[in-house]
């Protein structure tokens, strides 16, 4: 038998089903920039939730207003239930961000994903837990001892504006970040099958013991691995 860990579609219809009486009116508006990657994404999740029965638009989230008392959408009504894809860090530092919190919009995801997506929580976490085993060390500050070593922009994305550093070797890649800080981790060697670095994306959904649902492959010759890396298939025998 061959099969791959996959079951991404029928979890995310079975996760709207069970947010379904959350949801203001039973709808969901889904907004992204207005491009063809995030746009297409969007389309789809959208999909999903029609599929466990749910009413939804879509539409640019720069298309999203505020009419001094709560956020609109560009038909200017009040917007109940939100799925952005469109990173909180982001969110806050524009001017609209300043009134996330005094309406009452439930957005998806919720906001305390930006600890999860901002790096600074490796030092903090090493700090706490020192060498602990699914750990490696991270510094503010500096590489300290660490001779291989790789320094990552706090909200970093995708492979951008990072340096590897070990023995021999410097890498870097260009990006729009960095202003916001560095950490330093130690360096970790990802598998390498027939000369390509390869790393695995897990799909969670949900936030039960059994939330991952998928896995993703993503190979380079190169050992940072970007968005423009190959995703390849994956098979189970």
């Amino acid at each position: 038998m061959r099969d791959q860990f996959n079951s991404i579609h029928d979890r995310l219809i079975a996760r709207w089903k069970e947010l379904r009486a959350y949801l203001p009116d039973q709808h969901v508006d889904f907004c992204s920039i207005d491009d063809a990657e995030d746009g297409t994404t969007v389309t789809y999740l959208l999909d999903t939730a029609q599929q466990a029965g749910l009413t939804a638009a879509m539409f640019p989230i720069d298309e999203i207003g505020w009419n001094g008392i709560n956020f609109v959408a560009p038909d200017d009504l009040p917007l109940g239930a939100v799925f952005k894809l469109y990173p909180w860090e982001w969110m806050v530092r524009e001017n609209f961000g300043a009134h996330l919190g005094k309406d009452r919009t439930m957005w998806i995801e919720p906001p305390w994903k930006m600890l999860l997506s901002n790096k600074g929580i490796l030092p903090v976490l090493w700090e706490l837990y020192p060498e602990h085993p699914n750990l490696l060390e991270a510094r503010f500050d500096n590489a300290g001892e660490m001779t291989e070593w790789v320094r990552k922009p706090l909200l970093g994305r995708e492979g951008a504006n990072i340096t590897l550093h070990e023995a021999g070797v410097d890498l870097e890649t260009g990006g729009d970040y960095g202003a916001e800080g560095f950490i330093f981790q130690e360096r970790a060697q990802p598998a390498r099958f027939d000369g390509m670095h390869a790393v695995i994306g897990s799909w969670l959904i949900g936030h039960e013991e059994d939330s991952a649902c998928g896995i993703g492959i993503r190979e380079s010759e190169s050992p940072i691995i970007t968005n423009t890396s190959r995703f390849v298939p994956h098979l189970f025998s």
